[in-house]
């Protein structure tokens, strides 16, 4: 994202009118979708990419999380605060309300509380989504394992046995159908070019918990030579 671009409301999901409270939560929100310990372990970004959206995560809170910088922010964004009827004056509570009565350290523990419950729930919808239930086969991982040569229909092997539907690894990989079946049956005209080919393969791959790298390189080193073929 262009820094002259950035906005540092979308990058938390907030509206520029949001109170200092709906910040907070919208950060710690944030936090635990990205944390190691959360979704991101299922999903398809890799650890480097949940690293960069947890530092933009925390570059925008910097920011907006604190009255100061956030009304230079929105001044130079040109948001105008007092339209939506905001008020800059009190500091951002992290955690505790002008009138709450409860000591610092009570707040804090149950913030932490409420933010570890919202990550197991997290962690256990992506588990559901994420997770390959299926009769193991040591033989067939055995040969999985050894594989150097990832072919299409040996994915197709692969996905079948694990017990992933084409609709499934459609929903979790974004990539269509008809691409999917493209790519098991290595049919070249209606696949996109090599690029797009080796992404569509490393997100396949990592649904089916395989080395995505190795899967990626393997799979378009067969493909060029199938394209040189025609």
């Amino acid at each position: 994202m262009d820094a002259e671009k950035k906005n540092y409301y979308d990058v938390l999901e907030i509206p520029p009118n949001a109170a200092p409270q709906e910040i907070e939560s919208a950060y710690a929100r944030a936090r635990n979708a990205y944390s190691g310990d959360s979704v991101a372990l299922y999903s398809l970004m890799s650890k480097d990419e949940c690293d960069a959206v947890l530092g933009l995560i925390e570059e925008a809170y910097s920011i907006i999380g604190f009255p100061e910088k956030r009304r230079e922010y929105d001044r130079l964004r040109g948001f105008n605060q007092s339209s939506f009827g905001q008020n800059y004056s009190a500091e951002p509570s992290h955690g505790k309300s002008a009138f709450d009565t409860r000591s610092k350290d009570a707040v804090q523990y149950e913030d932490f509380g409420s933010n570890l419950i919202e990550a197991k729930v997290s962690k256990i919808t992506a588990q559901k989504k994420f997770g390959l239930e299926f009769e193991e086969n040591a033989e067939f991982d055995k040969t999985i394992a050894e594989c150097t040569d990832f072919t299409g229909p040996f994915l197709k092997k692969i996905r079948e046995y694990k017990n992933v539907s084409i609709e499934r690894m459609a929903e979790m990989t974004r990539i269509s159908k008809t691409h999917i079946t493209a790519l098991e049956n290595e049919d070249l005209p209606k696949l996109p070019a090599d690029v797009y080919v080796r992404g569509y393969v490393y997100q396949y791959a990592k649904v089916l918990k395989l080395n995505p790298d190795a899967v990626a390189a393997s799979f378009l080193a067969n493909f060029k030579k199938l394209k040189n073929q025609k």
